[in-house]
């Protein structure tokens, strides 16, 4: 059985719901990454902020991101998955939310991503193109 811990990427980071979106861009652009776990004030997940959430929600609109926090632009209920999770259900997660990126908890803690990559890396082919197919269809 392969878990969700095995293929993740490892070391993950949290930002604030209380931190700024030019401060998100930053971080994600020293961690090469594009997308960040939101958490509020007691490290839970909150949502998910991805560089697109910053372009199409923030800059698109006129405002100002250094004015505007990752919690502004947290909707919806946040999905994860445990670490101990067979990819089996990574990949049910995946396709029935339509999400291309997912948190991996660890005993309350968040301890990696999996992402389109992490998949691409340890899935076979099928696996992955009847993943895309659900997670790409709009319907």
């Amino acid at each position: 059985m392969t878990t969700a811990g095995e293929i993740m990427h490892p070391g993950a980071q949290w930002i604030p719901a209380t931190e700024t979106l030019d401060r998100a861009a930053q971080l994600m652009s020293r961690l090469n990454v594009g997308a960040l776990p939101i958490s509020d004030g007691e490290e839970r997940l909150c949502g998910i902020l991805t560089d697109r959430d910053i372009v199409v929600g923030c800059v698109a609109m006129g405002h100002d991101p250094s004015k505007i926090t990752a919690g502004d632009l947290a909707k919806g209920t946040p999905r994860w998955i445990d670490a101990g999770a067979d990819v089996s259900e990574v990949l049910e997660e995946m396709q029935s939310h339509q999400i291309k990126r997912l948190p991996v908890i660890r005993n309350k803690k968040l301890v990696g991503m999996i992402s389109e990559a992490d998949l691409a890396r340890h899935l076979s082919d099928k696996q992955i193109a009847d993943w895309a197919e659900q997670v790409y269809a709009r319907g």
